[in-house]
Order: structure tokens, then C-alpha cells, then sequence
């Protein structure tokens, strides 16, 4: 079993700036798959960003360029750096990790991202 726990969120003006955390139980925290996906009221969840193992990321094309995901493996942490946030930027985000070697899927708690003036 895999516990996630994201930290955060908050209200923010748009064009602000927010990090958002997750720290990952288990030991082989370099080995998973780590993504953020946020669900905005009355849509689906979905996909933000993600970082495998090699740590390449990749990002929905609405963010890219304004969000950045990392991860710091010493730390069992995965970040989502959130630069020029807009209204439309505003969801519950939930940290993803994916382990292997069934790659199952475990979830956060989820952490409101408010941008608002």
C-alpha cells in the first residue's frame, strides 16, 4: 500500500504563483510513476502532468509552459511548480503515483487550487 499526501493549495490571484507537494510512502519511491491530475467542478479529472522514472515529463497542453513537475527522489517528493495561474486553473489536484510492478494506481487526498481575485 501506497499513502500519498498532498500539500499546498490555497487561493491565489490570477497570475500568481502556488507549489504543490506530494510525499509518496514505500521504498522504492524512483521507480513509480508520479503525475498530478485536477477535476474541476462538474468535469472529469484529468491529467496535468506526469514524471517517470527517467524523468522526462510530460504536460497537458494547457499548462505547458506555465507548470512545471519534479520530483526529488531522496525525499520520496514529487512538486508541481504553478506559475501564470488562471480561473480556469481552479480544481481539486490530486497527486498520482502508478508502482510497479502491477503499475496500480494510488491517490492523494486531492488539495483545492483556488486562482481568484
Amino acid at each position: 500500500q501506497v499513502q500519498l499526501v498532498e500539500s499546498g493549495g490555497g487561493l491565489v490571484q490570477p497570475g500568481g504563483s502556488l507549489k504543490l507537494s506530494c510525499a509518496a510512502s514505500g521504498s522504492i519511491f524512483s521507480f513509480y510513476t508520479m503525475g498530478w491530475y485536477r477535476q474541476a467542478p462538474g468535469k472529469q479529472r484529468e491529467l496535468v502532468a506526469v514524471i517517470p522514472t527517467g524523468g522526462i515529463a510530460n504536460y497537458a497542453g494547457s499548462v505547458k509552459g506555465r507548470f512545471t513537475i519534479s520530483r526529488d527522489n531522496a525525499k520520496n517528493t514529487v512538486y508541481l511548480q504553478m506559475n501564470s495561474l488562471k480561473p480556469e486553473d481552479t480544481a481539486v489536484y490530486y497527486c498520482n503515483a502508478q508502482v510497479p510492478p502491477s503499475w496500480k494506481d494510488y491517490w492523494g487526498q486531492g488539495t483545492q487550487v483556488t486562482v481568484s481575485s
